[in-house]
């Protein structure tokens, strides 16, 4: 998809004017829980994916790709269902 982007909206009025850092400003820059720094964001997962390398022939990765967004995702599932069952048991 080659759509050209709108350019995001300006932050301060101009250069000459940045906006002015101030003592309530830099109090919400961090939180801490006594003396340890709280993390912000997404929260890690359960069960994070793992990068695999993998070598498929490019016909593949064209059938796949050409089911369009989400493709990898479909893939994902396919390769679940069609997992050999553990003959151990994982206790």
């Amino acid at each position: 998809m080659n759509v050209k982007r709108k350019k995001s909206a300006r932050t301060s009025r101009s250069l000459d004017d940045p906006p002015q850092i101030t003592a309530e400003w830099l109090e919400g820059a961090d939180q801490y829980d006594g003396k340890k720094l709280m993390r912000r964001g997404r929260p890690p997962l359960e069960n994070p994916r793992k990068l695999l390398s993998l070598r498929l022939p490019p016909k593949v990765i064209d059938k796949w790709k050409s089911t369009g967004p989400g493709w990898q995702t479909r893939m994902v599932k396919v390769l679940e269902q069609a997992a050999p069952k553990s003959r151990r048991s994982a206790v």
